[in-house]
């Protein structure tokens, strides 16, 4: 795969490798409603790698997304420290980032965390959590509430 980026490089097996671990993922997702099935995959600094798939509801606010559903067995998992996360919405030609709040959820993780998304056949889209939620609130921004800034 090429990248295309204005962010930092990623080694490109690792790219793929994740990206063929979130399209595996996608393959699970439940999407009945919006039939936007989405896969995403998170690399650990150990090593592991944690997928999820969307979980939709018909109480639509409910359901999960992929990404909230991989850092949520990571974390019950043990792993805090991430090194990359991985992308794949249902058109696999079209990049698919992740929802506000999954940029949230993942800031929390990895302010400036690698993100990877399939940007056509040969080729994925590398950006990372800084770029994607600038100015994200964070652990910084309660410490500084709490001191008085």
């Amino acid at each position: 795969m090429t990248p295309v980026s204005e962010s930092e490089p990623m080694d490109p097996q690792t790219a793929f490798a994740l990206l063929r671990h979130a399209r595996e993922a996608r393959t699970h997702a439940y999407a009945p409603y919006s039939h936007f099935p989405v896969g995403a995959a998170l690399l650990a600094e150990d090593g592991r790698v944690f997928t999820g798939c969307n979980v939709e509801n018909a109480a639509y606010t409910v359901g999960n997304c992929a990404e909230r559903v991989a850092i949520g067995k990571a974390v019950s998992e043990g792993a805090r420290r991430f090194l990359a996360i991985a992308v794949a919405g249902p058109d696999d030609s079209v990049a698919c980032t992740p929802c506000g709040a999954c940029r949230q959820v993942i800031s929390e993780f990895g302010p400036d965390l690698p993100v990877v998304m399939p940007d056509g056949p040969d080729r994925y889209k590398l950006t990372n959590m800084r770029e994607l939620l600038p100015g994200a609130f964070g652990p910084a921004s309660l410490a500084a509430a709490r001191e008085g800034r």
